[in-house]
């Protein structure tokens, strides 16, 4: 008989930052897959489990092992930091299992960095916002271009993955040349590197300095819109509530 694939967003990493659901699904699991990196976050909040591990670039092969190991009646937990659905596993998984008829799969959500750094920033997700990807390997940089301007014109708060890699090291910097064509100098913006794990740091700046900023793939960045404001060194986008 088939096991289950659970595909779970673990948050920012530690077992404190996961929602009670996903611990849940960890602790009663019999194998957890996941990305390297992911797995060492947590391996020792499990210390029982069995752990298929792997590096940047297999994310199809782990999705066809977590398959294996249902099919050999195992429940799988798939994991990956963040929400499993956004910028997550969940929308491979789900293809790759429809490829072979494989149907026993449960989404399991997670806090998302854009949630979760901004709880370290203050609130500047409080009115509407996107989430913008930096990473060209899966989308021209033409696309990610294309919406950055659209999101700063229509005003939004841009929340901003993975803004750099080895191989990507300038992407933010030309991320912001987009944005400073359409945004003022002086708005106001942050990053959060390390969420929720040891040697977490946040930083408030304006989008002028933020283009200089070093960043890292560890580094979430927060554009704020016309309403977003540095109110006691915590970055606050208003509602806009009549006082």
């Amino acid at each position: 008989m088939d096991g289950m694939i659970y595909v779970v967003g673990i948050g920012p990493g530690k077992k404190e930052g996961m929602t009670l659901e996903a611990e849940e699904i960890l602790e009663k699991c019999d194998i957890i897959v996941g990305y390297k990196t992911y797995v060492d976050l947590i391996k020792d909040s499990f210390p029982d489990k069995e752990f298929y591990a792997n590096g940047m670039t297999m994310e199809i092969e782990r999705c066809k092992k977590c398959i294996d190991f249902a099919r050999e009646g195992k429940n799988v937990a798939f994991i990956g930091s963040g929400d499993s659905g956004v910028y997550g596993m969940a929308s491979p998984m789900l293809e790759e299992a429809a490829k072979v008829g494989f149907n026993n799969i449960k989404i399991i959500p997670g806090v998302t960095a854009a949630l979760s750094g901004g709880a370290v920033l203050g609130a500047p997700v409080g009115h509407d916002f996107c989430l913008i990807s930096l990473s060209d390997r899966l989308t021209p940089w033409e696309k990610i271009e294309s919406r950055l301007k659209f999101a700063a014109q229509g005003d939004f708060v841009i929340v901003i993955y993975n803004p750099a890699s080895h191989g990507r090291k300038d992407h933010l910097k030309k991320a912001c040349d987009i944005l400073l064509e359409i945004l003022p100098e002086n708005t106001c913006c942050g990053i959060v590197r390390n969420i929720g794990r040891e040697g977490e740091e946040k930083e408030i700046m304006s989008l002028k300095e933020l283009r200089d900023r070093p960043v890292d793939m560890f580094t979430t960045v927060f554009v704020g819109n016309s309403q977003t404001k540095n109110i006691n060194d915590h970055m606050v986008t208003l509602r806009g509530y009549k006082q």
